[in-house]
């Protein structure tokens, strides 16, 4: 699911100087044979900052950013960090972006609150600042924000197990990302709140990092500590499918309720398959695009975005639910991600 991008010699040579191993600096558009350093063209210069350039996810970001970065006259520079979590690579991808001469750098924040220093120095800088699908810590740190409704997201999964369960007694597991991760937080506690639960009422939560190895380790782990679980929240797709294989192979694939967030080709083919029984999906590519649109806008007219912008959810399953609004899976893979 990566793709292949022109590295140019230009950042090249400044990632040797610096040896940040960590980030992966791209360029693209017109006139971007020299990197984004380069200012003989006159665009806009436009940095997207995501936590890594692997997840699928962050690859449709990155296509609709780079779709709106040539729509739009713009020149994008990129870069993400090694693994979920690089603070200190986003950290420096800031410094080398806002070096190059970007108008506005969109990023997607790995750590919440620690990145909150480089921003600000960005800022003071006369550099646009919006953050995509996570906010920081505090929100206002940045511009704007163009994201999901996290809280939201989770809370329509969360209403719809509530439904599909049937007033069947629930004995819940929440495989979710990592501690203090605002969107791994916002999701939580959308679910409970959908679900008409609190922790207290949760069996068994385990961290995967949104991974699907670790998905399914933390389902063995849940199933060892509590064998009668019959619904699964998790963080995203990936878990979702570590989740259903470690019940696969308990024989428990069919009886416990597994819902999700991301809307990914691949979670969404899954809800189809009746692996997940549903999930809410996010529009990465329209947070991306929407975000370049609003840093040229400020280039031509000063005029600075703000505020927060909901980039819109869905529930998507086969199975609806009384009460829950929902789009079938035709719907999910014909607007769905990677």
């Amino acid at each position: 699911m990566s793709r292949t991008t022109r590295l140019s010699s230009s950042l090249l040579r400044a990632a040797a100087v610096t040896g940040v191993a960590a980030l992966t600096l791209t360029a693209c558009g017109s006139g971007s044979g020299s990197g984004s350093s380069s200012s003989g063209s006159g665009e806009v210069k436009v940095g997207l900052i995501t936590k890594t350039d692997t997840n699928p996810f962050f690859v449709k970001m990155k296509e609709g950013a780079e779709k709106a970065a040539k729509e739009n006259g713009a020149q994008l520079s990129t870069a993400a960090g090694k693994f979920d979590g690089d603070n200190a690579g986003q950290v420096t991808a800031i410094e080398n972006m806002v070096a190059s001469g970007v108008k506005g750098i969109l990023i997607t924040p790995s750590d919440s609150k620690a990145i909150v220093p480089a921003i600000q120095k960005a800022r003071a800088k006369g550099v646009l600042v919006i953050a995509l699908d996570t906010p920081t810590d505090p929100e206002s740190a940045v511009d704007a924000l163009f994201a999901t409704d996290n809280l939201k997201a989770g809370e329509l999964i969360g209403q719809y197990a509530k439904a599909a369960m049937k007033g069947k007694t629930a004995k819940i597991a929440t495989l979710d990302l990592a501690p203090g991760v605002s969107v791994g937080v916002q999701r939580h506690n959308g679910f409970l709140k959908g679900f008409g639960a609190t922790d207290k009422d949760v069996a068994c939560a385990q961290d995967t990092g949104g991974d699907q190895a670790k998905g399914q380790t933390a389902m063995e782990n849940c199933l060892q500590k509590n064998p009668d679980i019959n619904v699964v929240y998790t963080i995203n797709e990936p878990a979702a499918l570590g989740a259903y294989t470690a019940l696969k192979a308990k024989g428990r694939e069919k009886d416990v309720l597994i819902v999700s967030v991301d809307g990914g080709c691949t979670g969404t083919q899954a809800v189809k398959d009746g692996k997940i029984a549903a999930t809410s999906q996010q529009y990465p590519l329209k947070m991306a695009a929407e975000g370049v649109q609003a840093v040229v806008k400020y280039a031509k007219d000063g005029k600075k975005a703000s505020g927060y912008t909901d980039t819109g959810v869905t529930l998507i399953t086969d199975k609806a639910q009384d009460g829950v609004t929902s789009k079938d899976t035709a719907y999910g893979l014909e607007n769905c991600w990677g």
